[in-house]
């Protein structure tokens, strides 16, 4: 479904592209060049209605003080009409050579020049030079304008004029290959004798010397409703068919001035309905663009909006942090010092147990460690067991999931202040005071801290380092001064005992049991706040497989619990802050716009095959420097080292791809009600807390 829906919108680019950027109506003076040795002597000096649809080539002329009027370049909303009022005036028709994609965004003016009596022709669908391009193009522009012409008016046209063609003489080998290949489609080229040079916008006077006759000889004079302002073509015509009436010449269309009838035939209905689905597909097709326009502007207004907030929350909540509070509303109270259960689940947890468990049993806080071997098969009970640590508890059970060892660490834990922390996480000895602080708030119910990355060496490491400081931790500052924090994070959270009693423990509802914990907290009341000096490390996929796994895990399960909660929205309290907020958030931030990013990414190769690339080039540089300017604010909030922002502008052409592709298979596996297993993380026995940490108050 993906794939038809991308192929879909790439499709309607194209053809938007085709139709609207590709070619276009420009100046006629594009001057004639190239050999003409192969043109027939009859075309080359003959008249200027050229049929070659059989082996005898005929030209023919205007009878004798007869004028074939053509206009080409049409329909235009504004001259067209101007100029059909004009031949109305004087009694006259003329011959209109249109343009396809000006027929179809303005089939109700070809209506009105065949309902006036006058002829249409075909000018090809966006005005190309037939002589420059290969065969299956110039059947494309024909037919295209053609199917044009038969939607708006349920006739066809036997008469072309090829784009920036004029007299016979001017005819080269190419233009005369594209006049035969237009013969075989059985079609009759008209050029042109006169050219009123209106193009030019030379003034009235000298567009109407230019419109009068030297003599007597029948002429196809060429003008131009289209392609520009008109006003001096609608004026000059006004003038000179007043006094070619005068003069005793006959003005009238090229069908007419040469005896050829039926130029304009009704189609048959397998063309009409051929005619109708190609006209509705480029409509489609620009209907699409349209709205992808629209989307960007919007997703541009609203990723701004999101930088500028963020950065300014976070501003704000470094401020009272510093001021060693985490609200405004926070009330003044001495330092949090009761005894803490740390809980952490294992399900084969070998490589990093040890690490992990060290680090919590370091601790300046009193803590009590209560491990939660889940079945585990690679010894990581009998590892922590050897440990000998004080105050470390290991608990067995049978493989029952997460949620169900962190219910069990819970119903062991023997104090009211309880953390939870992954096996693959290492804590620094100052994290789980830091972190327990805010409980000072009796109407906090759970605080996250703030995670980081371990091994974040190379680009993979490094993007999701940047990811988690600019993305994740800028996040939780919003939300927690928002107070709609929708997820404290596995790697490390805190929780009151009575706040997790009263959800029922810990859900296996959903795949992602931190979000659904969290959610389910809010609503029962419980205020959940971020400290962001209380600092974890973990470890972070090393491989795209792994990252998919976890991220796809993270991302469906995160779907799950919004819509699990989706009934906060129409709560009040801290119930409402959720839905209303955090939820919006959420939905317009990790699932809408990441679900539009690949159409973005296929609008952006649009602009620069078929806009101005250097534009598309420059909002790309736009959006990368404020990306980079909230990175190196996030990472001075962070007090990390700015050297990884290297890989920020890297990220936005994989790692974002790579992140979007995640939502968009979860969105899939959401809405087709697949059941998905919960993926293993691997473990790489890199943990340990980094060195610059250590005993220290910053990382």
């Amino acid at each position: 479904m993906l794939s038809a829906v991308l192929v879909a919108v790439a499709v309607a680019l194209l053809v938007q592209g085709y139709t609207q950027h590709l070619a276009g109506i420009g100046d006629d003076a594009l001057a004639a060049s190239g050999s003409a040795s192969h043109v027939s002597g009859t075309v080359a000096h003959g008249g200027p209605v050229i049929d070659a649809r059989s082996a005898q080539i005929r030209t023919a002329a205007p009878r004798e003080r007869t004028l074939a009027l053509t206009f080409d370049d049409g329909p235009d909303p504004t001259w067209t009409s101007r100029v059909l009022q004009v031949l109305r005036k004087h009694h006259v028709h003329a011959t209109f050579f249109v343009v396809g994609t000006a027929v179809i965004a303005h089939p109700e003016l070809v209506r009105q020049i065949v309902a006036d009596g006058n002829e249409v022709g075909v000018h090809t669908l966006t005005h190309v030079d037939l002589g420059s391009v290969p065969s299956w193009r110039r059947q494309l522009e024909i037919q295209g304008a053609q199917q044009a012409i038969v939607d708006a008016t349920g006739m066809s046209s036997s008469l072309l004029r090829p784009p920036y063609s004029s007299e016979n003489a001017a005819v080269t080998d190419s233009t005369w290959w594209a006049i035969r290949d237009a013969a075989r489609a059985g079609y009759i080229t008209v050029l042109s004798t006169m050219d009123s040079e209106d193009w030019r916008r030379p003034g009235v006077d000298a567009i109407e010397r230019n419109i009068t006759p030297a003599g007597t000889a029948g002429q196809v004079l060429l003008m131009h409703d289209g392609g520009g302002a008109r006003n001096q073509t609608v004026a000059a015509l006004d003038a000179a068919l007043t006094r070619l009436d005068a003069d005793g010449y006959r003005v009238t269309s090229v069908g007419d001035a040469i005896g050829l009838a039926q130029t304009m035939r009704p189609a048959s209905l397998a063309t009409r309905i051929a005619a109708s689905t190609t006209v509705s597909g480029i409509r489609l097709s620009d209907l699409v663009v349209n709205l992808i326009t629209a989307g960007l502007v919007l997703s541009g207004i609203v990723m701004l909006a999101r930088a500028v907030l963020v950065v300014s929350v976070a501003a704000r909540h470094n401020r009272l942090a510093r001021r060693g509070r985490h609200r405004p509303d926070a009330p003044e109270a001495p330092p949090i010092t009761d005894p803490v259960s740390v809980i952490v689940p294992a399900y084969n947890e070998a490589a990093g147990i040890e690490a992990a468990v060290r680090s919590i049993a370091a601790s300046t806080h009193p803590v009590e460690i209560i491990v939660v071997d889940d079945g585990s098969t690679d010894g990581t009970a009998d590892i922590v067991e050897a440990l000998g640590l004080p105050n470390v508890k290991v608990i067995r059970q049978e493989n029952a999931g997460k949620p169900s060892a962190l219910n069990t660490g819970m119903q062991a834990a023997s104090h009211d202040l309880i953390v939870m922390v992954d096996g693959d996480t290492v804590f620094e000895s100052d994290t789980v005071r830091a972190l327990v602080q805010p409980f000072a708030d009796p109407r906090v119910g759970a605080i996250s801290g703030n995670t980081k990355i371990n091994n974040r060496g190379g680009i993979l490491g490094a993007w999701q380092h940047v990811e988690y400081v600019v993305g994740f931790n800028l996040d939780r500052r919003l939300f927690d001064l928002a107070e709609c924090m929708p997820t404290v994070p596995g790697a490390i959270g805190a929780f009151r005992r009575e706040a997790l009693q009263r959800v029922g423990g810990v859900s296996n509802d959903t795949l992602a049991e931190d979000t659904d914990l969290t959610m389910a907290l809010s609503r029962d009341g419980w205020r959940v706040v971020y400290r962001d000096d209380a600092r974890a490390w973990t470890e972070a996929p090393a491989s795209l497989g792994a990252l998919w796994r976890q991220r796809y895990r993270w991302c469906y399960g995160t779907m799950q619990a919004m819509w699990k909660h989706r009934g906060a929205v129409l709560q009040r309290g801290p119930a409402g802050k959720l839905g209303r907020r955090g939820l919006t958030y959420l939905l317009v931030l990790q699932v809408l716009l990441p679900l539009f990013a690949p159409v973005v990414d296929l609008f952006a190769i649009y602009g620069l095959i078929f806009l101005d690339p250097v534009r598309i080039a420059a909002v790309w540089a736009a959006f990368l420097i404020v990306q980079l300017l909230m990175g190196i604010y996030a990472f001075r909030l962070d007090h990390e080292p700015m050297r990884p922002l290297w890989a920020l502008p890297l990220q936005q052409v994989v790692y974002r791809q790579l992140m979007y592709l995640v939502v968009l298979q979860s969105a899939f596996t959401a809405v087709a009600g697949i059941h998905l297993r919960w993926h293993r993380m691997e473990r790489y026995g890199t943990l340990s807390v980094p060195p610059r940490a250590k005993g220290s108050g910053t990382a």
